[in-house]
């Protein structure tokens, strides 16, 4: 592993720990910086951390300038992923919250890549509502967080809190970095949000799509490395950063364009979006005012922008979605066969926990050789990941699972 990794130490007594992470990192060919707190060198001294690394230990923001030009900025260009073990209570309310008051929250805040956070602390201070809500705020922010293990604790008690074991923390490491860039050279389309089909220039025909699976999908496509293209549509929620290309269309007439100027030099399209299935034939030219008791709308069938994909594609793989309301399982197997999909990815929008507006989806993914695989509730950002993982399974020409495989 030929990787720069940057280990924050803060205050507590599981820092014994973090002397074997750094070991079993360096033995594996990585090149290993440690920073610490002042309160973690309580707990270890730098000089074990320096003579396991070879590195020299940052603790104090102006203590080394004479290795530094700025030391935050310079130790953050320095990272290929920052690991911060352990990580107590106080550190992640800081971190949480964009407080820089020494040089490891000052170094965070200079950091845009891969950041794994070890929590380890009593199990009433891990369980305050407090603590989860700090730790939701940094997984909605990408941050990778490592949960605690179950067990003895070194207050006296036994619970949720304990550091995992440095093989658990080194393993989530390298999965982390295998995973960065995987898609490296693929481009990537990604279709978000709901289409919106005029019936003047004020009111639109649309639906609940809230674009967050399609943004959470782009967002892990763009860390994997893949050239990704974002063609949205109504979205309650801001597009990724890293994007070769953002396209924000409103009719879906609009995102079958923008789709079919991308489609050629794609490797894969992941149509995600809510593309409303019907406009209305003649949207009115002024806003339409309420004078009669009842108005008729006309509605024409929009292009099936997926099946005309299915019948252009050559060697592009091609995933689409089945929301629906009832008979799931079904609706998807006819969409995929009649689509030419590579899989489909369906769920039931009416079960609680799934669907549009929320963060969180129940759903199956079904496979051409009518292969199931079926995911309990999880967040949005989770299933993008299990999406995309097997996207790159069919680029590269990788069987995935065994048939019958149930996750």
């Amino acid at each position: 592993m030929e990787k720069n990794i940057l280990i924050g130490v803060t205050g507590g007594i599981a820092a014994y720990k973090v002397v074997e992470v750094a070991s079993r990192l360096k033995k594996s060919g990585a090149n290993v910086k440690i920073m610490m707190t002042r309160n973690a060198t309580e707990f270890v001294s730098p000089r074990t951390f320096q003579e396991i690394t070879g590195n020299a230990v940052s603790v104090e923001m102006f203590g080394d300038a004479a290795n530094f030009h700025v030391a935050h900025v310079a130790l953050a260009n320095f990272a290929d992923l920052i690991l911060i073990a352990p990580a107590t209570a106080n550190f992640l309310a800081k971190m949480a919250h964009g407080i820089a008051d020494d040089l490891l929250t000052t170094t965070i805040l200079a950091f845009d890549g891969k950041i794994l956070v070890a929590p380890a602390m009593n199990t009433k201070m891990y369980e305050n509502p407090a603590t989860q809500a700090n730790l939701s705020v940094l997984k909605a922010r990408g941050v990778k967080i490592l949960e605690p293990n179950t067990g003895n604790l070194a207050c006296g008690t036994s619970g949720k809190g304990r550091l995992p074991e440095p093989e658990e923390i080194c393993a989530e490491i390298e999965k982390i970095l295998a995973e960065e860039q995987i898609l490296a050279g693929k481009k990537i389309i990604v279709t978000a949000g709901g289409t919106l089909e005029a019936i003047d220039p004020v009111r639109y025909i649309g639906n609940r799509s809230s674009g967050r699976m399609g943004c959470e999908i782009a967002k892990f496509a763009v860390e994997s490395g893949a050239d990704v293209v974002l063609i949205s549509g109504k979205a309650e929620i801001e597009p990724p950063n890293g994007l070769k290309s953002f396209f924000k269309v409103e009719s879906a007439l609009e995102m079958r364009e923008k789709v079919l100027n991308e489609f050629e030099t794609a490797d894969c399209v992941i149509m995600s979006a809510a593309v409303a299935d019907y406009r209305v034939k003649s949207p009115a030219a002024q806003k339409i005012k309420k004078s009669a008791e009842n108005l008729t709308l006309e509605l024409v069938k929009n292009p099936d922008i997926l099946r005309e994909l299915g019948n252009l594609k050559k060697n592009q793989v091609l995933v689409g979605f089945a929301a629906e309301t009832q008979n799931i399982l079904d609706y998807a197997r006819k969409k995929l066969v009649e689509k030419n999909l590579d899989f489909i990815v369906a769920n039931d929008v009416t079960a609680e926990g799934a669907g549009f507006g929320v963060s969180t989806n129940i759903a199956s993914i079904i496979w051409r050789d009518g292969e199931i695989e079926t995911f309990p509730l999880m967040s949005k950002a989770e299933l993008a990941e299990k999406i995309v993982l097997r996207v790159e399974k069919l680029l590269n020409d990788k069987k995935f699972f065994p048939v019958g495989f149930n996750q």
